[in-house]
C-alpha cells in the first residue's frame, strides 16, 4: 500500500509530506483548495506525463516521492529484478523530478530508471479512477485481462499460439525453399555431378599445393641432392681419413683414442643415413607419377568448384551433402510438405482446444460477474441499469495469444435501453459508480494494493452518496487501501483516516494538508461539508449524528 507521499514545489505546494494508512482514507476540502494537485503529484510519481507547468513559480524543479510497502512476492519485484534493480526489503520508493524546462528524471529505490519502467511498476502498485478516467473500463482491450484475472485463469494459450505460429512460419519457409529448389533442380543435379566427378578430399588442396611447389623446383632440387650425395659418398671422406689416423696411434693415446673413435663412428653413421635419405628423396622426385600440368588442372578444378559454391575446397564435401539433401527434398517433397502441414494442424488443434477451454471458463465467470455486479448497482442508485460481460467469438484472422474471444463490458442505464459500450452510454458519475461496483466484486484480484477514486460521488447525494460510502468502506475492508477525494459528507464520515486539503497565506498562497485525528476535528469538517461557508450548530449536530451512524 501507499505509505507516504512527499511533494516539493508542485504548483501551490511548497513542501508537503503525507503519511497514509490502511483502510479507507478520504481527502476533503473546499473547491480549489488543491486536491487535484495532490492527485497530479501522485500521478507524476507513478509515471504520468510531466509538464513544466507543474513546477512551482520561481523554483528550479518539482519533485514527488511515493513510498509503498508491499509483500516481497509482489510481481513488481520480479519486474524490477529483470531490470537489474534489487530491493533488500518490502519497501519501494518511486521518485520523479521535473525541471523548469520540462525535463524529467525517474528513480526507483534511488536508482535511475526510464519513465516507462516507472509507469509499468506504478500501474502494478496503485490504480487511479477519476470521474472521467476509470482505469481499464473505458478501454475494451483491457476487459479480457480483467475478466481473466477475476476468473484466475492460468492459460497456456500464449505458448500454444506461439508454437502454432512458429510451425506456420516454418511451413512458409519450407514452401519458399522448395519453390526455389524446384527452380534450381537442374542446377543442383549438375552441381552434384560436378563434385562427384572430382571426389574432393579434406586436406587435398594443401597436399597438392605442396606437391606443385616441389615439382616447380624439381630440377634444381635434384641437382642439389645429387651434388650433396656425391660429396657425402665420395672417396675423399674426411671422417674416414681421420678415423684411420687415430686408429694407427690408438695404442699411444690410450682411452682418449677410444672416445675419439666412438665420436667418429657416430659421425660416419649419420653421414651414411643422410646419404640414404638424399637418395630416397631424389628417387621419389624422379619416379613421381604426377606432373606439374596434372596437379595444376586438379587444383584449378577444385578451386573453381569452391568459388562456385562460395566455400573452401575442404568444405566441398559438406556442400555436396547439402546439395544432395536439397535434391532429395525435391524428390520427396510431397511427403515432407504433408508432414509439416500435419505438424501445423496439430499445433493449431492444441491451441484451439485450450482456447475453447478458456472460453468456457470466461463465459461461466462472466455470468457470475454480471450477477454479482448487478446486485451492487441498486444501492448505488443504478437499479434500472444492467451490466453484461459479453464474450464473443472472433473470426480466425482475429485470434491471438489471448485466445479466440472478444470480451467487452456493456451497460444500459435503463431497463429498456440497448446495451452499449461504457464510454458511449454512461455519464462520468455513473461511470465511477459502475467502476466502484465492479471493484467491490473483483476486490480480491489484481496486483494493485491501493485504489484512488477522484470524486466518485460527483453529482449524487443523500442515500446514493451513503451507498457509495458504504461500498467504498467495504472495498477498503477487503484489504485494498482505498483513497477517496470526496465532497460527500456521507462518504467522509466512513473514513478510517480523514485528511483536509486547504489553502494558506494571503500573498504567498500555499496548499497544505492536515490529518484530522480527533472526532471533534472530523465533525467540524463534515459540518462544513454539510452547511457550506457558515457552519451552524445544526450542521455540527448533523455531522455528529452522521459519524455515530457509520461508526
Amino acid at each position: 500500500m501507499l505509505t507516504s507521499l512527499s511533494i516539493q514545489n508542485v504548483v501551490l505546494i511548497e513542501h508537503l509530506v503525507i503519511e497514509f494508512y490502511a483502510g479507507l482514507c478520504v481527502l476533503t476540502g473546499e473547491t480549489g483548495a488543491g486536491k487535484s494537485i495532490l492527485l497530479d503529484s501522485l500521478g507524476l510519481a507513478l509515471g504520468a506525463r510531466s509538464e513544466s507547468g507543474l513546477v512551482r513559480k520561481n523554483t528550479d524543479k518539482a519533485q514527488v516521492t511515493a513510498v509503498f510497502n508491499i509483500d516481497n512476492n509482489h510481481i513488481a519485484f520480479s519486474v524490477l529484478e529483470n531490470a537489474g534493480i534489487l530491493s533488500e526489503n518490502e519497501e519501494l520508493i518511486l521518485r520523479r523530478s521535473v525541471s523548469a524546462d520540462g525535463r524529467s528524471k525517474a528513480y526507483i529505490n534511488d536508482q535511475p530508471v526510464s519513465v516507462g519502467l516507472l509507469k509499468q511498476v506504478g500501474n502494478m502498485l496503485i490504480e487511479i479512477h477519476g470521474q472521467f478516467e476509470t482505469h481499464g473500463l473505458l478501454n475494451p482491450a483491457t476487459h479480457k485481462q480483467m475478466l481473466d484475472e477475476y476468473a484466475g485463469i492460468d492459460s497456456k494459450t500464449g505458448d500454444l499460439w506461439n508454437k502454432w505460429k512458429s510451425e506456420e512460419d516454418a511451413l512458409e519457409i519450407l514452401k519458399d525453399t522448395v519453390d526455389k529448389a524446384r527452380t534450381d533442380e537442374e542446377y543442383l543435379r549438375q552441381s552434384l555431378e560436378d563434385i562427384d566427378l572430382l571426389l574432393p578430399e579434406i586436406g587435398e588442396e594443401e597436399k597438392l599445393a605442396s606437391m606443385r611447389a616441389s615439382l616447380m623446383n624439381r630440377d634444381q632440387i635434384l641437382e642439389a641432392l645429387n651434388f650433396a650425395y656425391h660429396e657425402l659418398s665420395g672417396d675423399d671422406d674426411p671422417v674416414r681419413k681421420a678415423w684411420g689416423i687415430i686408429d694407427r696411434i690408438s695404442d699411444k693415446l690410450g682411452e682418449q683414442a677410444v672416445e675419439i673413435t666412438s665420436c667418429l663412428q657416430r659421425a660416419s653413421s649419420e653421414i651414411e643415413e643422410a646419404s640414404d635419405l638424399i637418395q630416397s628423396v631424389s628417387t621419389n622426385l624422379q619416379d613421381n607419377e604426377y606432373n606439374l600440368e596434372t596437379i595444376d588442372d586438379r587444383l584449378f578444378a577444385l578451386r573453381a568448384q569452391a568459388r562456385k559454391h562460395e566455400c573452401s575446397v575442404d568444405e566441398l564435401s559438406k556442400t555436396r551433402e547439402i546439395l544432395a539433401e536439397k535434391l532429395n527434398m525435391i524428390e520427396n517433397i510431397d511427403e515432407v510438405l504433408a508432414q509439416k502441414i500435419r505438424e501445423v494442424e496439430k499445433a493449431r488443434g492444441a491451441y484451439l482446444e485450450e482456447a475453447m477451454r478458456i472460453r468456457n471458463i470466461r463465459k461461466e465467470t462472466a455470468a457470475k460477474l454480471d450477477e454479482l455486479v448487478g446486485k451492487e448497482l441498486p444501492p448505488l442508485k443504478l437499479a434500472k441499469a444492467r451490466f453484461v460481460t459479453s464474450v464473443e467469438s472472433l473470426n480466425e484472422t482475429q485470434w491471438s495469444a489471448g485466445g479466440i474471444d472478444r470480451v467487452r463490458f456493456l451497460v444500459a442505464t435503463n431497463s429498456g435501453d440497448d446495451l452499449g459500450s461504457l464510454s458511449k452510454i454512461v455519464s462520468g458519475g455513473e461511470m465511477s459508480r459502475f467502476m466502484l461496483a465492479l471493484k467491490v466484486v473483483m476486490s480480491e484480484v489484481g496486483s494493485a494494493g491501493s485504489l484512488v477514486f477522484d470524486e466518485v460521488d460527483a453529482g449524487i447525494g443523500g442515500s446514493t452518496a451513503d451507498a457509495v460510502g458504504e461500498r467504498l468502506a467495504c472495498l477498503a475492508d477487503s484489504g485494498k487501501q482505498t483513497l477517496v477525494v470526496t465532497h460527500a459528507p456521507q462518504v467522509a464520515a466512513r473514513a478510517r483516516n480523514h485528511y483536509i486539503v486547504r489553502k494558506a497565506g494571503d500573498l504567498n498562497i500555499k496548499t497544505d494538508i492536515v490529518h484530522l485525528k480527533s472526532t471533534k476535528e472530523r465533525r467540524e469538517e463534515i459540518a462544513r461539508m454539510l452547511a457550506g461557508a457558515t457552519v451552524t450548530q445544526e450542521a455540527r449536530a448533523a455531522a455528529g449524528k452522521l459519524l455515530e451512524t457509520v461508526t
